[in-house]
């Protein structure tokens, strides 16, 4: 019995030794670390990270367009969807034969939509009831995208498609068929913009504005100019008349400087 005590008080003791042996190892590592950061307990990876300025920056350039996107529609109703869609194509025929002949080339010509929609009345009993619909005719919409790059024929371009059959649709958007130009002009002055905050933050907080860290573009759209006009035979003028304005087109930038120490 003596000899069994004798031996778990010696495995005890060496249990003992081995833990706080492994305590004062962690002991040692953890000095070690707070001696590499400084002896203030922040890692060197915090301690030294870059200071840096970042802003964004916006530019703006515009420019005439010279170019109008037209979306126009034939619709045609009738009893059957056989006759609709007959007097669709016999309007929608003309409208692109006089498109073609006025200067409009193909690859400007593109069908935008399509569609055969029954009509349907809803009667109502005497009662007050609500009967079955009846099937009254058919309805075909055929729509078509023009793009007009000689603006100075859009009114005629306008006036011949209501003339012809076009009664529905009319939305016009002017734009610039190659902006290339114009949108360097945009981000040239987007990061003008983006490094004159940068220089103005940095002389408020007292320090001195380092290298160019990062630079990148938003994805921008420049802002369309829409004209909407009701497209039916009973308002058609002998000369539509067309206000062309100026596109607008806008950068944003987003610039990253570092801060000189």
């Amino acid at each position: 019995m003596i000899s069994t005590r004798i031996a778990r008080t010696v495995h005890v003791a060496a249990m003992a030794a081995a833990f706080a042996g492994a305590f004062a190892a962690a002991a040692v590592a953890a000095d070690g670390n707070d001696t590499k950061s400084g002896g203030n307990g922040r890692p060197e990876g915090v301690r030294g990270r870059q200071a840096l300025i970042k802003v964004s920056g916006e530019g703006r350039a515009t420019a005439a367009p010279d170019m109008a996107i037209v979306q126009l529609s034939v619709v045609k109703d009738a009893k059957s969807a056989r006759e609709a869609l007959d007097a669709n194509n016999k309007a929608m025929a003309e409208v692109l034969s006089a498109l073609k002949q006025g200067g409009i080339a193909e690859r400007d010509l593109q069908t935008s939509g399509f569609a055969i929609n029954p009509q349907y009345n809803y009667p109502q009993g005497n009662d007050g009831s609500n009967r079955p619909p009846e099937l009254i005719g058919y309805q075909v919409v055929n729509g078509v995208t023009v793009r007009v790059r000689d603006l100075s024929n859009l009114g005629e371009v306008l006036d011949k498609s209501v003339t012809l059959g076009i009664n529905q649709g009319g939305g016009i958007e002017f734009t610039k068929d190659k902006p290339d130009e114009v949108i360097t002009e945009a981000r040239k002055a987007a990061v003008a913009d983006a490094i004159v905050k940068a220089k103005v933050l940095a002389e408020a907080a007292g320090v001195s504005l380092g290298r160019l860290i990062e630079i990148s573009e938003q994805a921008s759209r420049p802002e369309p100019v829409p004209m909407v006009r009701s497209m039916a035979k009973e308002f058609a003028a002998d000369a539509v008349p067309i206000a062309t304005g100026e596109q607008t087109y806008n950068v944003t930038v987003n610039v990253t400087f570092a801060i000189e120490q």
